[in-house]
């Protein structure tokens, strides 16, 4: 142990004249913690709230998307299987048709998009049967009634129908436009299932029917509006995305489901810089009531800065004994910090004791994903603020002369 270090921790440990000064160490030391703290679990609520609607996403998005470059659809989407199959991160694939119409109930109607799935092949790519609250996913057309829709909750909810009530969809492509008046298609369906994804933009605009029920309802024979693909490892969607796209024909084009989402992501990242660095704040000023207790233990101090100069004390080592006991105070704020966060964290994981009104959020309650990089990060700023912080009061007790040090007391 260096003699720097050695009469660092005593200056602490002993006891001041002023109790003023030990008050204000406390307080310096329970700012840091505070700081840490709040960081650490809103850090971790946030990452909770991303993690939360990212599987929202994926599970009635899949991970990978391939479209026509024109916009008019894949014909023969079969022959493209073998070729996205080949990528050895891909688990499945599912075609799709999407397209938008009005519904209408007995009593309510409205626009919704509309998606045309195959359930069995939906299953491999996304989680959507799992988020159902009532019902099935039979789609398939009874004979003597009408074919089955699934119907987000909220959308369900605003038409007011429920289990084997009847809708009508309604809808527009070229051969329902002539001479300039709107003649939209009417097709008669049941309700066969709900919903709930927890996202609103899914629960009250989204209908599933069977592919080949909006086959024939926008006459496109055997095209699809795409393919689903899953694969192995979301993370790495894009890098997929990228290598299926350069193997594609130039009429089709592969994106992944980040793309897809962009900006939600990239505002979510963003909110989290910004509540880091407004939460940083917290810390910032507990660092200002370090460098306030340091300056007055250096004016506490001046004879015994002075009897160690006279003693052959150089000016770096009087800074060392200054950094050193401002940063104890901040590295022991921040060890007490990052405990109180984990525990915080971890019961709120455990005990789910804060809840989320279910009518305005997706989720019950609060989510919780603690990342050690996080802690990491919080930990490393919080030190290196306060290492700062230490920087001017240990130059000023460095510069002090002994003569005059002594000769002041």
């Amino acid at each position: 142990m260096s003699y720097e270090f050695f009469i660092a921790k005593r200056y602490l440990r002993s006891k001041r004249k002023s109790k003023y000064l030990s008050v204000i160490t406390l307080i310096s030391i329970g700012g840091v913690l505070i700081g840490v703290a709040a960081l650490t679990f809103v850090l971790s609520m946030m990452n909770g709230f991303e993690k939360e609607v990212r599987s929202r996403i994926i599970g009635t998005t899949a991970h990978v998307t391939i479209l026509s470059s024109e916009g008019e659809g894949i014909e023969d989407y079969q022959k493209l299987f073998p070729l996205i199959k080949s990528n050895s991160q891909v688990k499945g694939i599912a075609p799709f048709i999407y397209f938008k119409g009005a519904i209408a109930s007995k009593e309510e109607s409205d626009g919704i998009v509309i998606r045309g799935i195959e359930p069995e092949q939906e299953k491999k790519v996304t989680e959507i049967e799992k988020y159902l609250i009532t019902g099935n996913f039979d789609l398939k057309e009874i004979q003597g009634e009408p074919p089955g829709i699934v119907l987000g909750v909220t959308l369900a909810d605003r038409l007011k129908v429920k289990i084997d009530d009847n809708i009508i969809l309604f809808s527009i492509n070229k051969e329902t436009v002539s001479a300039g008046f709107l003649s939209p298609k009417a097709t008669k369906f049941k309700v066969v299932g709900i919903f709930e994804s927890g996202m609103y933009e899914y629960d009250s605009n989204l209908a599933y029917i069977l592919l080949s029920s909006a086959q024939k309802i926008l006459n496109s024979g055997n095209v699809v509006t795409g393919l689903q693909v899953k694969i192995s490892d979301f993370y790495k969607a894009q890098k997929v995305a990228r290598e299926l796209d350069s193997k594609l024909e130039p009429d089709y084009y592969a994106t992944d489901w980040m793309h897809m989402h962009k900006n939600l992501f990239s505002w979510m990242t963003l909110e989290k810089y910004a509540m880091f660095i407004v939460l940083s704040l917290i810390v910032a000023v507990a660092a200002f009531n370090i460098i306030s207790t340091l300056i007055m233990v250096v004016i506490e101090k001046r004879k015994e800065i002075g009897i160690l100069k006279s003693m052959g004390a150089t000016s770096p080592s009087i800074m060392k004994i200054f950094m050193f006991e401002g940063l104890v105070a901040g590295v022991v704020g921040t060890v007490l910090g990052s405990a109180l966060g984990f525990i915080l964290c971890w019961i709120q994981k455990t005990f789910k004791p804060i809840s989320l009104p279910s009518e305005i959020y997706f989720i019950a309650t609060l989510p919780i994903d603690m990342r050690f990089f996080d802690f990491f990060i919080v930990a490393l700023a919080t030190v290196g603020i306060t290492f700062l912080a230490t920087l001017y009061p240990a130059y000023r007790a460095s510069k002090l002369l002994p003569v005059e040090a002594i000769r002041y007391e």
